[in-house]
């Protein structure tokens, strides 16, 4: 009698990534991909119009939404739907976040295939996973209380943490603009916003936080 497959579905703004992606999972005896999404959009209205899948692999940054708020819409259509990020931006900045906004864990696009395999049967067995260097930061990081800057962090849009998160990396609005595919003029919106939530008087100001809290987080 055949196996079951878990049935999982990516959801990535890069078709080439997705097709690897895919094809090594379906090499698994025990899963197989059985949708594909571009963006945000197009993942929850498959979602909305046929029958869930047990897993949904997604990146954090996605053209049309971001992907925390891509998360945030999916469990308010599928509660227990379990999300893994696989992410080709730095864990150090982006892991806790997304354990914050519902995801189940998190994999970095530079590891090799066997990370994401092991990374999908621990989140499909209702386990959390993230690498061995995040969890041991994680938890220095409650042993310590945490950093006084991050309440002012989590006051940020998903949108707002992308941005400074680049802006740390050292990255100009017109660079953002392209990663992000977002406009200059929304980006330069963004940079405004964050300047103002972390009491920040000028850009300078803003680059020197960025780029001091981006080295803390790695």
């Amino acid at each position: 009698m055949p196996t079951m497959k878990s049935k999982v579905m990516l959801v990535d703004d890069h078709a080439m990534l997705r097709h690897g992606m895919a094809m090594l999972i379906d090499l698994e005896p025990d899963m197989e991909v059985v949708a594909e999404a571009g963006d945000g959009d197009e993942a929850l209205a498959m979602l909305k119009s046929g029958p869930p899948p047990d897993i949904v692999l997604m990146d954090v940054s996605l053209k049309t939404l971001s992907g925390f708020e891509v998360i945030r819409s999916l469990h308010n259509l599928i509660p227990n739907l379990p999300v893994l990020v696989v992410s080709m931006h730095d864990e150090g900045a982006y892991a806790q976040r997304a354990l914050r906004g519902g995801a189940r864990g998190y994999v970095m696009k530079q590891e090799p295939g066997d990370v994401l395999v092991t990374a999908i049967r621990e989140v499909l067995a209702g386990n959390v996973y993230l690498s061995k260097q995040m969890q041991a930061r994680m938890l220095n990081r409650v042993a310590g209380g945490g950093s006084q800057s991050e309440p002012l962090i989590n006051s940020l849009t998903p949108s707002e943490f992308e941005v400074l998160h680049l802006i740390g990396a050292g990255h100009s609005s017109q660079e953002i603009a392209k990663l992000l595919s977002r406009s200059i003029k929304t980006i330069e919106t963004h940079r405004f916003n964050i300047r103002s939530k972390l009491n920040l008087k000028d850009g300078a100001d803003l680059i020197r936080y960025a780029t001091q809290w981006s080295a803390e987080e790695r």
